[in-house]
């Protein structure tokens, strides 16, 4: 009888202590996910000051925009211009795990590399994670539904991404219950709609991308490497984008020797403001390396408003009319809209070409999402429209003409 009261109360003792030690693995696993407990041994090393954390390196040859120094345990990231007419700068010091933070830099963020999880809120920053085979490490984007990145995509089918809203329709406490180890967004100076003032006040790191204020097309792509550095993904980003420049300046050598250039214009007329393109724009460049003649207004890098009248007096015998209005799907739509479009030489031609081609369901074009990133995709789609002859078996990804 003693023997059995003894074994009931060992019985009684061992299964509280189990309750108990299944109590704390539980609450250790709220605070600290498996994933992130795998993620945290990593980190740890014998830290060495000698030992260079970074053998594989990247450069940036295009970009404008941002610069990367690297030291033996970080690396430092300048965003030089974050929005235009920017008066301030941002710096972001990425420390690799495990290794101590650097003295000097109390201003600056400090950001552990690499990155496990991210948010995007800009589709144009999709195309990175694929590329860049870290799509898994994305807990959210702005907006699901806009969404034409393939890796992404099959994510937010899978219930793996969330939707947290864009920077004036933010959803901040969602951000937070995600926990990112950092937001990638970008800025545009405005501090009633920008997002990452209210996401650094809510205590979390905050990446400025600023990619939409490079004045090339290699200069847009090329900030897949500012996103690489987050992930410790130098050694693919380089050879990545070398691939994609050295298909872009292969294309644009096809038309460098070419004398006859077709006059071009783009742009359309918006509630009596025709916005076009300046000579020194992204879209300027694209144009002249695609072996056009495009017909600028003057020498500023963003879009200028002109007038109907401006642009008639300048366009009428153009050779091409590009970058219309989305909702146009033929030259009928565009002469129903304003009827003086049709005294235009290209509509009479039928030389007017959009960049919609690929619009998924709910409006999201992939022109602005994988287009950015896909520089020499785009500038073949615009030679094969104006030299054919010079790509005769490409066919056209993002643009397509109007009927």
């Amino acid at each position: 009888m003693t023997l059995k009261i003894c074994l009931g109360q060992w019985s009684i003792f061992f299964s509280l202590i189990l309750c108990v030690a299944t109590f704390i693995v539980s609450c250790n696993n709220i605070i600290n996910p498996p994933e992130k407990l795998a993620d945290a041994k990593t980190c740890r090393q014998n830290y060495n000051p000698n030992t260079d954390y970074f053998p594989n390196k990247l450069t940036v040859n295009y970009a404008i925009g941002f610069t990367v120094e690297y030291n033996k345990n970080y690396k430092l990231i300048t965003v030089k211009n974050p929005w235009r007419d920017a008066k301030t700068s941002f710096q972001y010091v990425l420390v690799q795990c495990g290794t101590p933070v650097p003295a000097g830099f109390d201003k600056s963020q400090i950001i552990t590399v690499p990155v496990n999880s991210a948010i995007s809120l800009s589709t144009t920053h999709l195309p990175h994670f694929a590329k860049l085979g870290i799509a898994d490490k994305l807990l959210a984007v702005s907006d699901t539904k806009k969404v034409n990145t393939q890796a992404v995509l099959e994510n937010i089918k899978a219930g793996k991404i969330a939707e947290v809203g864009s920077n004036g329709n933010l959803n901040i406490e969602r951000v937070l219950e995600l926990n990112p180890d950092v937001v990638i967004t970008y800025g545009t100076g405005n501090p009633q709609t920008d997002s990452h003032p209210k996401l650094l006040e809510a205590g979390l790191k905050v990446a400025i991308n600023a990619e939409y204020m490079e004045t090339s097309p290699l200069g847009h792509a090329e900030w897949l490497k500012f996103t690489a550095l987050l992930f410790n993904k130098d050694e693919i980003a380089e050879k990545v984008f070398r691939e994609t420049s050295q298909k872009y300046k292969a294309v644009a050598a096809k038309v460098k020797s070419l004398k006859k250039r077709p006059t071009v214009f783009t742009g359309f007329n918006f509630k009596g403001t025709w916005y076009a393109p300046g000579c020194k724009s992204y879209a300027a460049k694209y144009l002249t390396d695609a072996g056009a003649d495009y017909l600028c207004v003057d020498n500023s890098s963003g879009s200028i408003p002109l007038s109907f009248e401006d642009v008639f007096a300048r366009a009428i015998k153009a050779d091409y009319w590009l970058n219309v209005s989305q909702s146009w799907q033929t030259l009928k739509d565009a002469i129903t809209e304003d009827n003086r479009y049709e005294e235009f030489n290209a509509v009479k031609k039928g030389n007017v070409y959009n960049n919609n081609l690929r619009v998924n369901s709910n409006g999201g074009n992939d022109y602005w999402e994988s287009g950015t990133s896909n520089p020499d995709v785009v500038l073949s789609d615009l030679v094969k429209i104006m030299h054919s002859e010079l790509l005769p078996n490409h066919q056209l990804i993002y643009y397509q003409k109007l009927n």
